[in-house]
């Protein structure tokens, strides 16, 4: 799936994830929500775009995640604010960026399928975040990819955490509540 993302052109992607920023969301974004983004690593789809959409639109606050102590955490994160480099080239908030609960999540994967199953990196640490998560309140996961990292169906394990959506430059491609 990798080989098949990097075949997009980067202009593809880039033009991709800005249509995926403008598009209408099948779900609301509360004024103040916290919605945690990524910062897109290699030739994943960018969801900064619709990050900085939502906080100039809805008034969200912004968070990425982090990992502390082996585990999928969000800290709040600002546009300028300074991140700490940690492994496979990643950047992240520190120690003194406010741990947060994001009411939205917006996800990472190499793979979806149309029942909202997803392949991440291997690590479970979205699906760790993700039941931490839903234990305490009520979320959002939305996993954004482009379309051609559709497959038919994703092998999936007990700790699996499904997406309630699915979004590509196409459109809603999965969506728990249809």
């Amino acid at each position: 799936m990798i080989a098949k993302r990097d075949a997009l052109s980067p202009i593809f992607r880039t033009q991709m994830s800005e249509k995926v920023a403008k598009a209408d969301l099948p779900f609301g974004v509360p004024r103040g929500a916290v919605v945690s983004g990524w910062f897109a690593m290699g030739t994943e789809l960018n969801p900064y775009p619709l990050m900085k959409r939502l906080a100039e639109e809805s008034g969200a606050s912004l968070a990425l995640p982090a990992i502390e102590d082996g585990k999928l955490i969000f800290r709040a994160w600002v546009q300028g604010m300074q991140l700490k480099r940690v492994g496979f080239g990643l950047s992240e908030p520190g120690p003194e960026a406010k741990e947060v609960d994001p009411d939205i999540l917006f996800v990472p994967l190499l793979a979806f399928d149309l029942t909202g199953s997803r392949i991440g990196y291997g690590k479970a640490y979205y699906d760790g975040g993700l039941s931490r998560l839903r234990a305490k309140k009520k979320i959002t996961a939305v996993g954004l990819a482009f379309d051609e990292q559709c497959v038919e169906a994703v092998p999936t394990e007990p700790h699996d955490q499904k997406l309630d959506y699915v979004i590509t430059e196409e459109g809603v491609r999965f969506s728990a509540g249809t």
